[in-house]
């Protein structure tokens, strides 16, 4: 199998790259993050004007690069390198995901605003009940009319805050936890009867409790067939989880190459902590942890187009996860307590490790979920 990736591949690595260390430093992120907004709005103007890069998994019918799956995965990679906090995942990755599976017209609609950098969307999936069954929905729509109205409780819906639109799973038949009668919507994020709660997030971003309370939607906002969305969202979450196991991989990167650098410079006893054994064990052991991620990002990524999409899925995010609680905790001690200072950067791609531990499902979730579907 090739695992070379593609001129036009490197180019848009290389592109993202060079314009993530001119301008998205350190300091410039800190800035935003402290500004309150969880966003910084010229970042993502650039990100669609200047590179273009909003429209890399898209067909170019839409205007988009042609691009596909490893396209998100070398942006999300270049993205954990610089701790982006821009809401490349819930837009383009997430929401623009589920409107190429579906195509039709709201898809010809929205994808060109997706990638115009227009258009914000926030995925509106997750219930406090839920923890990470897909299923569990308490969130209904109900038709009234030529509609829906949609009523229930989401939570830590990230980029909600800034969105102009949510993506939004409910349940328009069945009970709580049957996969039949599952439905995605795509509505603006100023509908009446929308009720948000804004928060900061420990990494840096910004999410929101989201309310509806009897929310009138048109039924042309449903995102495929009515009650048979679940297998939709199933796919979008592992499309979304690969996109965050490489994102994972960035972190996990940036996290041994500074405790590395630190090593050589920090003095003990009269030399570099980094000349004891003990500390060169640790930090093979951490480079071998973040090579075994990458490669099974890489894996997991080539099979998503597959029928083992779910299971080479879950088997990245456990081992994905892992890699991140290892390199992160001891980049951590091997600092000392400066590394959980806000002072220094590393205290924060720990803290961004551990947010993608859990993100669309801890190791223990895709751990028995790898078990259930290979024993079937």
């Amino acid at each position: 199998m090739d695992f070379n990736t593609t001129d036009e591949q490197t180019m848009l690595r290389d592109t993202v790259s060079r314009y993530l260390a001119d301008t998205y430093s350190f300091d410039a992120r800190m800035k935003t993050v402290h500004s309150g907004a969880g966003w910084n709005p010229a970042v993502w103007k650039a990100f669609a004007e200047e590179l273009g890069i909003l429209g890399a998994p898209f067909a170019e019918a839409h205007g988009g690069l042609g691009g596909g799956a490893i396209e998100n995965m070398i942006v999300m990679e270049e993205f954990g390198r610089a701790l982006v906090i821009e809401p490349y995942l819930p837009t383009v990755v997430i929401a623009g995901g589920a409107l190429k599976a579906t195509g039709g017209a709201l898809a010809d609609a929205v994808i060109p605003e997706i990638i115009a950098g227009n258009a914000i969307i926030a995925f509106a999936y997750a219930e406090p009940q839920g923890r990470y069954n897909l299923a569990d929905l308490r969130t209904t729509a109900k038709k009234d009319g030529g509609g829906y109205v949609l009523n229930g409780h989401k939570s830590v819906v990230y980029s909600a805050p800034y969105a102009t639109h949510l993506l939004v799973t409910a349940r328009t038949g069945g009970s709580q936890r049957e996969t039949a009668g599952v439905s995605l919507f795509l509505i603006p994020a100023d509908t009446k009867g929308v009720v948000r709660r804004d928060y900061p997030t420990v990494d840096g971003s910004a999410a929101s409790e989201i309310y509806f309370e009897n929310a009138a939607i048109g039924a042309d906002m449903l995102i495929g067939a009515e009650g048979e969305a679940f297998a939709l969202v199933e796919q979008i979450v592992d499309e979304a989880t690969a996109a965050v196991c490489a994102e994972a991989c960035g972190v996990t990167r940036v996290l041994h190459a500074t405790t590395l650098d630190y090593a050589k410079q920090r003095k003990q006893f009269g030399k570099a902590i980094g000349e004891f054994q003990v500390i060169q064990h640790r930090l093979v052991d951490m480079f071998m942890e973040v090579e075994q991620a990458v490669s099974i990002t890489l894996m997991a990524t080539l099979k998503l187009d597959t029928a083992e999409r779910a299971q080479a899925v879950s088997a990245a995010k456990s081992k994905v996860g892992k890699a991140c609680k290892f390199t992160g905790q001891n980049a951590v001690q091997i600092h000392g307590g400066i590394g959980i200072s806000n002072e220094l950067a590393v205290g924060h791609y720990f803290k961004r490790s551990t947010m993608i531990e859990s993100q669309f499902g801890s190791v223990d979730h895709h751990l028995r979920r790898y078990e259930r579907i290979s024993i079937g």
